[in-house]
């Protein structure tokens, strides 16, 4: 593993620690540039998009009724829809610029979510990794285009 390459790139995104652990964990990240660090991070965003959006289901089916959930439900249904598949065509056409906008995009939908719920919504935790895996994989789309 490229230990060097992984925490230069890394120490150039909001969570540098975060981001290590991440890419570490990840055994595509030993033969991985900097390129193949943004894919392995955006796959890491799917992923905790998809434990995010597990918990609101559950919340959902618990309290159809409720529209905060109901609205994060159409948030997150961007985030699978638009927001990580731009992210990852972007990512293979080296499109870095639509690689980042796809991730701050994940961020957006994700705060808009949360802000419905005054005080943090019942899945913060959940949210807040998502977030912040998103802005990692933002910051490293933004380290390619320069």
């Amino acid at each position: 593993m490229d230990a060097n390459l992984i925490a230069q790139t890394c120490n150039q995104t909001p969570y540098p620690n975060l981001c290590v652990s991440t890419l570490q964990s990840d055994p595509r990240s030993a033969k991985a540039d900097v390129k193949g660090l943004g894919i392995i991070m955006v796959d890491a965003v799917k992923a905790k998009a998809h434990e995010a959006n597990l918990r609101v289901e559950e919340l959902v089916d618990k309290d159809p009724g409720n529209v905060a959930l109901q609205d994060c439900r159409f948030n997150y249904d961007d985030i699978f829809q638009l927001d990580i598949p731009q992210a990852v065509e972007a990512f293979g056409k080296d499109d870095y610029k639509s690689a980042e906008l796809g991730m701050t995009n994940v961020v957006a939908n994700e705060d808009s979510c949360e802000r419905r719920f005054p005080g943090g919504s019942p899945f913060k935790d959940e949210s807040q990794a998502l977030h912040d895996v998103a802005y990692v994989a933002a910051a490293i789309a933004k380290v390619l285009r320069s």
